[in-house]
């Protein structure tokens, strides 16, 4: 009887059964543990004074210290390190006459793609005649591109290197920087938005002199290879041309004996009506203005035409032939002509 009555334990959520009794369900073991604290306000439920509590703080920060030594330190790096700020307010980074305390830096100024190279000049035109005071250096990255043209010539064009930018050096300020975004053909600085949700500028960035370094560099580079494809261009057609004159010579010497051969019959053409003709002073006495004559040589050998000027001192006649229904007029020499015999 003594065996089945239930034994309570004030500790356990579950009975305590004998060892030889056996349940048809697992039953969970739970573990529990003695939580001790103490407060500041109390230590074993005795409530501190003033000055007992400020001793327990004190000694809680000296093991404190222990554990991390010179924290103080540390939290002194810690605020050493904390970037403080540049303006003491929002406003006075919306004032841009503040750049002017950086000194001369390189800005870039945006341009169009396609008139970057012009909007230059202009600008730098604009800058020397309303601000001669100040140095300014304006600067293009590109590459001048040679090209031989069909007729000989050599053209020579820039490429820019970084196209709708213009690098710019000077001492900026709000006054200048004004006069640079009304130039035409300029849209503005490279920068960043600053400001709050009641006014925001775009605040120009320099660039850094690392950058700028770096693209004299690449710049150089680019020319020099830019010049170098450009010689090995003209060696290749010096050889094409070589080898391109060997050939028209060897045809000129065909051309020339075909020309040669055609000038022999011509000559022939002409001699023969020579032959029966006498050369004599009276041949030239019935050359007179209006009569009918005929043409041995040259161009017009053979053809009959009227005489319609001549010259006695020059030896030269004007004749007067009909092509085509209409009459031409051809200026000879006397000694190609004789008069036509009935």
């Amino acid at each position: 009887m003594k065996q089945r009555l239930l034994l309570r334990s004030p500790c356990h959520h579950f009975p305590i059964l004998p060892s030889h009794t056996s349940l048809p369900f697992p039953v969970p073991i739970t573990k529990h543990f003695t939580v001790i604290s103490a407060t500041l306000e109390s230590v074993n439920g005795e409530k501190l004074s003033a000055r007992e509590r400020r001793q327990l703080r004190n000694e809680r920060r000296e093991s404190k210290a222990e554990v991390t030594p010179n924290w103080r330190e540390q939290v002194e790096e810690r605020l050493l390190k904390k970037p403080k700020k540049r303006y003491a307010s929002w406003t006075e980074e919306l004032n841009l006459d503040n750049l002017a305390l950086l000194g001369p830096q390189w800005w870039i100024v945006r341009v169009s793609r396609v008139s970057g190279q012009d909007t230059a000049e202009r600008l730098a035109r604009s800058l020397a005649r309303n601000y001669p005071d100040i140095d300014f250096k304006v600067y293009v990255p590109a590459v001048q591109v040679k090209r031989k043209l069909k007729n000989g010539t050599i053209s020579v064009k820039p490429k820019a290197l970084f196209p709708g930018c213009v690098f710019l050096n000077c001492v900026l300020n709000k006054e200048i920087h004004d006069f640079i975004r009304e130039c035409d053909g300029v849209g503005g600085f490279v920068g960043s938005k600053v400001g709050n949700t009641k006014r925001q500028i775009n605040r120009p960035k320099p660039v850094s002199v690392d950058d700028i370094d770096a693209i004299f560099r690449q710049a150089k580079e680019e020319q020099e290879k830019t010049d170098q494809a450009f010689e090995e261009e003209q060696q290749g057609d010096g050889s094409l041309n070589f080898e391109k004159l060997n050939m028209d010579l060897d045809s000129n010497d065909v051309t020339e004996s075909v020309t040669a051969s055609k000038q022999k019959r011509r000559s022939r053409k002409a001699s023969e009506p020579l032959s029966g003709v006498r050369s004599t002073g009276k041949d030239d006495k019935l050359l007179i203005p209006g009569s009918t004559v005929r043409v041995v040589s040259g161009t017009f050998a053979e053809f009959v035409g009227n005489l319609k000027k001549l010259n006695r001192k020059t030896r030269k006649a004007t004749v007067g032939f009909t092509l085509f229904g209409k009459e031409s007029f051809v200026d000879l020499d006397v000694n190609e002509i004789v008069a036509e015999t009935k």
